[in-house]
């Protein structure tokens, strides 16, 4: 009796799995359900199913699995039977052990579940692979020349995103296991990091100047993966241009010149407060020293390009018997358009990084009179308008008066080295505790404006 082809074909194809005791069945993948096949009562995955999960590449005869921090090398035995054996080396990393190995299977390539578990890390049952939680196992640090770096070690491999957040850098590391942690380190640059919870992630926090730049890259290592943060004024920086004003806003000192007094302390309180917010990282301009001094259309150039403005004065009026130290607002419209539409209400994308309210001044202006009053100096609150270089200023604006060049005390105190500190300290702690909290609400509202859907 002739038999057909195709009946003849099935025939050898039903004997061919039958010799072979080949089962198939369901696997849960790390939460994803794929097709498996049970093989001489090992349990093994299609390679494509497999790389839904991990990076897997055939090198001639070996399988190369990378992922979650590991390497795995499988060799390919044709022999279905013995590759379910203790035959063949397999490599976990840099160790060698004898385990199941991959094999071909109707044409497509095969990986035993059990060695993947061992050589993974996961937790492996019939039909269930099960990542084991990611860990943070130890924190340490380095300091550099022109940079710090901060490293965690973790059990396996991570998502993780990272962002500069205004004073801060904040890096998300998905789903790891953690103890929530201040740590200190020796590092100029990055003197500390703060390690916390949120939900099933572990943020990692530091601060960050205006100076800096920073990275974060990750490295793999037998049983692990490093976590490296960079940064320092040696990391070069990357931000988008419209952030630029927040991670390196201008701060322009502006000292008036006091002729007939025999000194100049507008200067002299200019220059140290200068010095004070250079050192931090903040971006300075002073426009004038003891030889040059900018024209009235320099300073206002640089005044529209300012985040923080801030005039030096002494209080001048003939037979004035006024004295004492006064922070003053600049009040009434100011000669932009576009200045006054935003400040009065007018939707502008991105508008607060490009132009303040002013409210803006009027927080620097109780800042500055709370350092004053710390340096035990009171300060008088006041108004001005029709000031050029004040309602140039599209942000936060001020003059601080230090006194009159016509009162002889007021004349004596400026010639006090404790009393011009105490005024270049003020100066220079409120303009940078200003900019420090816009800087993070800034933040916040970009983060907030383009994770939006439109």
């Amino acid at each position: 009796m002739r038999r057909s082809w195709p009946l003849l074909a099935a025939a050898l194809l039903l004997a061919g799995l039958a010799g072979a005791q080949i089962t198939y069945g369901k696997l849960n993948l790390a939460g994803q359900q794929v097709d498996s096949i049970g093989l001489y009562g090992a349990e093994y995955v299609n390679v494509d199913a497999l790389g839904k999960l991990v990076n897997v590449v055939r090198d001639g005869s070996v399988m190369r699995i990378t992922g979650l921090g590991h390497t795995l090398l499988l060799p390919i035995d044709l022999d279905q039977e013995r590759a379910t054996t203790d035959f063949n080396t397999v490599q976990f990393d840099t160790r060698r052990i004898q385990g199941q190995a991959a094999t071909w299977v109707n044409g497509s390539v095969y990986l035993p579940l059990s060695t993947l578990a061992t050589g993974l890390g996961a937790r492996y049952e019939q039909g269930k692979l099960t990542l084991v939680q990611p860990e943070l196992l130890g924190v340490s640090s380095r300091a550099g020349q022109d940079s710090d770096r901060l490293v965690l070690d973790l059990s396996r491999d991570v998502q993780l995103t990272d962002e500069a957040r205004g004073s801060r850098v904040v890096v998300r590391l998905r789903g790891v296991k953690g103890e929530a942690r201040k740590y200190t380190t020796r590092g100029a640059f990055l003197p500390s990091a703060e390690v916390s919870r949120d939900g099933d992630d572990l943020i990692l926090s530091a601060p960050i100047t205006a100076a800096s730049g920073y990275r974060v890259y990750k490295v793999v290592r037998p049983g692990g993966v490093r976590v490296v943060l960079d940064l320092g004024p040696g990391i070069p920086r990357g931000s988008p241009a419209i952030l630029e004003r927040v991670t390196r806003p201008l701060i322009v000192l502006d000292p008036v010149k006091v002729a007939g007094i025999g000194r100049d302390p507008t200067l002299d309180v200019a220059r140290r407060a200068a010095e004070m917010l250079t050192k931090a990282g903040w971006q300075v301009q002073v426009t004038r020293d003891t030889g040059s001094a900018l024209s009235r259309d320099q300073k206002q150039q640089l005044a529209r390009q300012s985040d923080v403005y801030l005039a030096l004065d002494l209080g001048r009026f003939p037979g004035s018997t006024r004295s004492g130290v006064t922070v003053y607002e600049p009040s009434g419209k100011a000669p932009s358009q576009l200045v006054n539409s935003v400040r009065v209400g007018s939707t502008l994308p991105y508008g607060s990084l490009v132009v303040g309210d002013t409210g803006g001044t009027r927080r620097l202006s109780e800042l500055l009179r709370g350092e004053l009053k710390g340096g035990n100096i009171t300060a008088g609150q006041g108004n001005l308008s029709r000031v050029m270089t004040l309602s140039e200023a599209p942000q936060a604006a001020l003059l601080l008066e230090l006194g009159w060049a016509s009162n002889s005390k007021d004349l004596a105190n400026l010639s006090v080295e404790r009393r011009l500190q105490a005024l270049s300290v003020a100066v220079a702690r409120s303009v940078a505790t200003y900019l420090t909290a816009r800087a993070n609400n800034n933040a916040n509202v970009t983060a907030t404006t383009s994770g939006a859907t439109p």
